[in-house]
């Protein structure tokens, strides 16, 4: 799987691509209302004419953004070899001419403009520092990605999407502090592409102490998604958990196993695992054991088949890598 089409929706809102032909603030009648969409701002991602923050300042002249509630970063020039910090300087920048934003996704770069795991990243702690009243924060790509531990106040949902995400960000994130956090999505990706954290890296997550308004955890894409499902089987914050999410990742009869026999998960409304290596016995007990108790179970193995070459080895993907 790759990631081919843009944000349709962001923060409950529809995705709006400002248009690269409005030059003034005399073209904004044309525009939507500027409370109503997510409004992504992007460039051409190779042989851009126009850089980002050029594009960002037609965006602040033509729109009354203090109405703005929701903001899509798309491309920026060069996403493959050019990092984002001249774009974060520019929105931590713009931050009082946005004093409605509650909603940020640093990053809807799709495969034709650069793979996920190409996509260069940095810093992205200004953005939150800066935006205290964020309630949904979203990045993609983790080549690059800084993410040190930051308290926010505010935050409800937080997205990090990787083919491979660096063991310093997921312990930043781990180590945050977010009161209001109701939703959590890591991307772990796989050690080919820089994703070289361990389980024991996501114990803060998994004591749950700094989130005590998590709900949904997705810990996914991962290559070690039978230890982080072991890791769950006994994990404090599991109890509390409406949607527990551990999909899209290298998930095979023993991490399955080790879930359905630890801890209940009875209490659940949604157990998601789907794109998964489990064999079909495995799927029926899942099914057998939490439907009847009205949990939701996503087992559907989709397109997640094992590839075995001629020597006997086996070969198992995460559903975005590169």
């Amino acid at each position: 799987m790759t990631i081919g089409d843009h944000l349709r929706e962001f923060h409950d809102l529809p995705a709006f691509t400002f248009p690269d032909s409005v030059k003034g603030p005399e073209d904004a009648a044309g525009l939507p209302n500027p409370e109503s969409v997510a409004w992504r701002v992007a460039v051409e991602s190779y042989e851009s004419d126009e850089e980002w923050e050029d594009a960002f300042g037609r965006f602040l002249a033509s729109v009354d953004t203090t109405k703005v509630r929701a903001l899509v970063v798309g491309a920026w020039s060069d996403a493959y070899d050019n990092g984002p910090e001249k774009i974060i300087e520019a929105l931590v920048a713009a931050k009082d001419r946005l004093p409605a934003l509650r909603a940020l996704f640093l990053g809807d770069i799709v495969m034709e403009e650069c793979e996920i795991s190409w996509i260069n990243q940095g810093d992205v702690s200004p953005l939150l520092n800066a935006f205290g009243e964020l309630e949904e924060f979203g990045v993609r790509g983790g080549q690059g990605l800084v993410f040190p531990a930051v308290r926010h106040e505010r935050l409800r949902t937080l997205t990090v999407e990787t083919g491979g995400m660096p063991v310093e960000a997921v312990r930043g994130v781990a180590a945050s502090e977010l009161p209001a956090l109701v939703k959590l999505d890591l991307w772990l990706g796989t050690s080919e592409y820089g994703g070289d954290s361990e389980v024991a890296d996501l114990a803060p997550i998994l004591a749950g102490t700094r989130l005590p308004a998590l709900r949904h955890l997705a810990l996914r894409n991962s290559e070690m998604q039978d230890d982080i499902c072991t890791a769950l089987a006994a994990a404090p914050v599991v109890a509390r958990l409406a949607v527990l999410d551990v999909s899209m990742g290298v998930l095979t009869d023993d991490g399955a196993t080790a879930l359905l026999t630890g801890q209940p998960l009875t209490h659940l409304i949604t157990l998601d695992l789907h794109h998964n290596y489990l064999s079909a016995a495995i799927r029926d007990r899942l099914r057998d054991s939490l439907e009847a108790e009205g949990v939701q179970v996503d087992v559907d193995p989709d397109d997640a088949e094992s590839d075995e070459e001629d020597d006997g080895t086996v070969w198992r993907f995460v559903a975005v890598g590169e």
